[in-house]
């Protein structure tokens, strides 16, 4: 299923690394259906950081194909990537741009994860261009449901290790457990 993501640019006070207070506007990401669950998700989103008032100055729908976190990275970056299709007819090349947000540390470790990313497409493509991105923080939907389903795929995967084990029938069982002879 496709996302759309919403670009959020929100105002507020922050206190930068000398201490000072600083009235700042930073972009945020959220996905949503509407403008509207786009302003109702970043307002929940930035009241749960900012003690004071904050403002939503701009809202737009953001141009990335996919967002991919990664683990133990602090910064993301805008990959552009050129699919590259053979048009038969013509016999010339064609590119089509795409561009992917990508966690990483730094702009070499952007490019791995990007091509790391990309690593199961079976067409040709290239990374034209990486650059950092000002998005402070992407804020994805959830439902309440995921967490459901990981605790049910867990509870799923034992009860088919306890179906896989088998009783011995030659050996008897202790005594006060299922299955005991008398």
């Amino acid at each position: 299923m496709s996302a759309t993501w919403y670009e959020c640019k929100v105002k507020y006070r922050k206190i930068n690394d000398s201490g000072v207070q600083k009235v700042t506007t930073e972009p945020y990401l959220v996905d949503a259906v509407s403008y509207t669950e786009a302003e109702t998700r970043i307002n929940e989103e930035m009241s749960a950081y900012v003690s004071e008032e904050f403002i939503i100055t701009n809202i737009k729908v953001a141009n990335f194909a996919e967002i991919h976190p990664f683990e133990n990275s602090d910064r993301w970056f805008k990959s552009k990537v050129s699919l590259i299709a053979y048009d038969e007819e013509s016999g010339k090349e064609r590119k089509t741009n795409m561009y992917l947000l990508i966690q990483a540390n730094d702009v070499k470790e952007a490019f791995d994860n990007t091509n790391s990313v990309m690593k199961g497409t079976t067409g040709d493509y290239t990374i034209p261009a990486i650059a950092e991105s000002p998005i402070m923080d992407v804020f994805p939907y959830f439902t309440g449901e995921e967490e459901q389903l990981e605790k049910f795929k867990a509870l799923r995967d034992s009860i088919q290790v306890v179906e896989e084990v088998e009783l011995d029938e030659d050996v008897p069982a202790a005594p006060g457990f299922i299955g005991e002879e008398e």
